[in-house]
C-alpha cells in the first residue's frame, strides 16, 4: 500500500483512505510564473496574467489524491467467481516529463470473506492515479491496496493508457497505448483464473 493510504482496521467495515501531503499554493504559483517566463511566455498580458495560478491549481489537482470512505460488506452468499469492473478512467502524470498519461483501468478480484462496494474500485484507482509516477508503479499500487483492503483470494489490474510525453513530443507517435498488468494471489498462481481475467479485460476493451 502506498504512503497515501491507511491500512484497514481489522474490526471495521468502513474506513477513510487519506493522503497527508501539503501543497503550498502560493509558492507553486510563483514557481509556475518563473517557469513560464524562463520558457519565453509573457505572463503579464490580460490573457495570461492568471495563467500561473491556473497552471499551479491544475497540477495540484492531478497530484493530490482525494480522500474517500472504503466500504466492504460480508460475502454472505459465498460468491467465489471473478468480479471485474471495466474502463475505470485513469488520469495521471508521468514522473519523467510531468505530462499526463490518460486511459482506463480494468480491475477484478476473487472475493474471500468480504466484497467491496463497486464504486470504491473506481475511487481506489483515482486515489492512486493522482501523483507523478510510472504506469507500472500505479498498476502495482492499486493491486496491492485492494489485496490488503479486501483480503481477496486474488486481485488483477490492467491499465491501458496513452502517454502524452510520447504522443505530443519526442517520438510523436499518436495513438500508441501502453498496457501494464499486476496479478496477485490466485490470478497469478492459477493459469485458468489468470486466463479468465485477462480474457474478460480484453472483452471489455472491445465492447
Amino acid at each position: 500500500m502506498s504512503e497515501a493510504t491507511q491500512q484497514r482496521p481489522q474490526d471495521l467495515t468502513r474506513w477513510r483512505v487519506e493522503h497527508h501531503r501539503q501543497v503550498d499554493h502560493v509558492a507553486a504559483e510563483r514557481a509556475a510564473a518563473d517557469l513560464l517566463t524562463a520558457l519565453g511566455v509573457d505572463v503579464d498580458t490580460e490573457s495570461t496574467r492568471k495563467t500561473p495560478g491556473r497552471m499551479a491549481r491544475g497540477l495540484a489537482e492531478l497530484l493530490t489524491p482525494t480522500a474517500f470512505e472504503m466500504t466492504t460488506f460480508p460475502n454472505d452468499e459465498g460468491y467465489d467467481e471473478l468480479v471485474v469492473v471495466h474502463d475505470i478512467p485513469v488520469r495521471s502524470l508521468c514522473e519523467h516529463h510531468v505530462l499526463p498519461f490518460v486511459g482506463v483501468a480494468h480491475v477484478g478480484y476473487l472475493p474471500g470473506a468480504r466484497i467491496i462496494g463497486l464504486s470504491k474500485l473506481a475511487r481506489t484507482v483515482d486515489h492512486h492515479a493522482r501523483g507523478a509516477q510510472t504506469q507500472e508503479r500505479l498498476t502495482q499500487r492499486v493491486a496491492h491496496h485492494l489485496e490488503q483492503a479486501l483480503g481477496a483470494r486474488g486481485v488483477g489490474v490492467v491499465i491501458e493508457a496513452e502517454h502524452t510525453c510520447m504522443t505530443l513530443r519526442g517520438a510523436r507517435a499518436p495513438g500508441t497505448r501502453t498496457v501494464t498488468s499486476a496479478l496477485l494471489g490466485r490470478l497469478r498462481q492459477d493459469p485458468a483464473t489468470r486466463a479468465e481475467f485477462l480474457a474478460l479485460t480484453r472483452r471489455g476493451a472491445r465492447a
